[in-house]
């Protein structure tokens, strides 16, 4: 199953749940994209696919100063699930849908 497309996601976050829209692209092993939502679009690079899995770090501008995110996850058909690690603050469960 094709990795590359538009999901629609959601990050039970400590703050919340927080609703994104992820955009990934592959070009061999390699991942890139962009991670759209109410705060702004982030694009990020660098990322790694393999199989179904994806996993790529991203940092942001937080209130709490500059934090990097770690996302893991697993495309099935339409669907992704998964994790990301936000700094100090834990890892929060993330699931969604090709939109």
């Amino acid at each position: 199953m094709a990795i590359d497309g538009t999901y629609n996601i959601e990050i039970e976050t400590p703050m919340g749940k927080q609703e994104a829209q992820l955009t990934l692209k592959t070009d061999g092993d390699s991942l890139s994209g962009s991670m759209g939502s109410p705060m702004g679009t982030q694009e990020f690079s660098g990322g790694k696919v393999s199989g179904d899995d994806v996993s790529w770090e991203m940092e942001i501008n937080s209130p709490m100063g500059k934090m990097t995110l770690e996302y893991k996850l697993k495309i099935s058909g339409d669907d992704v699930a998964g994790e990301v690690k936000a700094g100090n603050f834990g890892t929060s469960p993330l699931k969604g849908k090709r939109a």
